[in-house]
């Protein structure tokens, strides 16, 4: 089998680089190692920045989005019982997020590819890469079916996460990695609960950061940060609630907390992780394959986006006229996105956590969030870095 382009992965990087050149003519086959069911409903992030909406409105794929998700403009800080909101978007050109889960835009993404013929194989296994320096890399992946198979390409874009086979595939010593473990955890929380606020809630408290991000009008995320090694079975519902109802609490405040029905807890390992370059021969990384970042600042899958939007470029110029400066300069383009993003999202991590086994940093989180509710210089530079250039 011969595919131009070869995508590992069914994410949003991989659905949005499959959608964007096949529009323009480009023929690829997709491969996911999960089902379709379960790649349309496992909840990850859920916030959309203004330029990741603004590429999907051009792929004519945000009909459904721009009806259903809410847009926010304000998010609030808590510190010490006291709470000030910074209005982002009228600081930054009126530049909104828009709450859409992540399993609303893959499953926009895939039926927008079926829809034009795409081309998406579900539950593949033991995939394979190889010859990635030559001019015609393979994929060999057994099928849904037990069949094995290989699809030989001009390019493979590695889609399939931090845990996939696209980077592993790269020889030792190819790549430079860049780690960095935050010292803390979060215990995530999804609850059937109809939201307790209008915009997301960055609580900063003496027991450790408490978030409450929206999703859907009966569902919300929560955040809790936690000691690192904690197992989300420590954690009782009950333990939950009261953890929230303390660390979100106001003085002198009407404001209550809607609680509901725990339908998951994990524990996120907050840590970041950048690879370079983001390519290997006629490999390309994309996404999580390529760099890790926090939830803080809601960066991810708006990262992921934009890596494909820049490698489909490439490969859009690639092949209309021949020139090779797109893919030449992908992992410089993504890069520079991706190290502002990492740098925002460590300042927010710094700001907004407590570090138990040091009073000062936890004093020095405490005047940052004094400086951003007093400082409008400081508000509007968090502002262009939250919503996004």
């Amino acid at each position: 089998m011969k595919r131009p382009v070869t995508v590992v992965g069914a994410g949003p990087a991989g659905l949005t680089l499959a959608n964007l050149i096949q529009q323009s003519g480009i023929d690829c086959v997709v491969l996911e190692k999960a089902s379709r069911t379960h790649v349309e409903t496992r909840p990850r992030a859920g916030v959309l920045e203004h330029r990741s909406v603004t590429m999907l409105e051009s792929l004519g794929l945000a009909d459904r989005l721009l009806m259903e998700a809410d847009r926010h403009g304000t998010c609030e800080f808590r510190v010490n019982g006291q709470s000030f909101q910074v209005s982002y978007s009228d600081l930054y050109g009126g530049r909104e997020h828009y709450v859409y889960p992540q399993q609303e835009v893959v499953k926009d993404l895939i039926g927008g590819f079926l829809a034009r013929g795409g081309d998406i194989r579900f539950e593949v296994s033991d995939v394979e890469l190889g010859d990635l320096t030559s001019s015609s890399p393979t994929v060999a992946f057994t099928s849904a079916d037990g069949t094995r198979e290989t699809i030989t390409s001009d390019f493979v874009a590695g889609c399939d996460g931090f845990h996939g086979v696209s980077r592993p595939s790269i020889p030792m010593g190819a790549l430079s990695e860049f780690t960095h473990q935050h010292g803390i955890e979060w215990l995530a929380i999804l609850a059937e609960a109809p939201p307790s606020t209008k915009a997301i809630i960055y609580a900063l408290h003496e027991d450790g950061f408490a978030g409450h991000m929206l999703r859907s009008p009966s569902v919300s995320r929560f955040y809790l940060q936690v000691p690192v090694g904690t197992k989300a079975s420590d954690w009782s519902d009950e333990q939950v609630w009261e953890a929230l109802h303390k660390r979100f609490a106001l003085h002198n405040s009407t404001w209550a907390l809607n609680e509901g029905k725990i339908i998951e807890k994990r524990v996120l390992d907050m840590r970041s992780h950048v690879v370079e370059p983001m390519s290997y021969g006629r490999l390309y990384l994309l996404g999580d394959a390529a760099h890790i970042i926090t939830p803080v600042g809601a960066k991810g899958m708006n990262l992921a986006m934009n890596d494909a939007a820049t490698f489909g470029r490439a490969l859009i110029d690639f092949y209309a006229t021949g020139s090779e400066t797109g893919l030449k300069t992908y992992s410089e383009d993504c890069l520079h996105r991706v190290w502002r993003a990492q740098e925002f999202s460590q300042w927010m991590v710094n700001m907004i956590h407590t570090d138990v086994s040091s009073p000062f940093f936890g004093r020095l989180a405490q005047a940052r969030l004094e400086h951003l509710a007093e400082s409008p210089a400081y508000r509007a530079t968090f502002a262009e870095n939250y919503v996004g250039p």
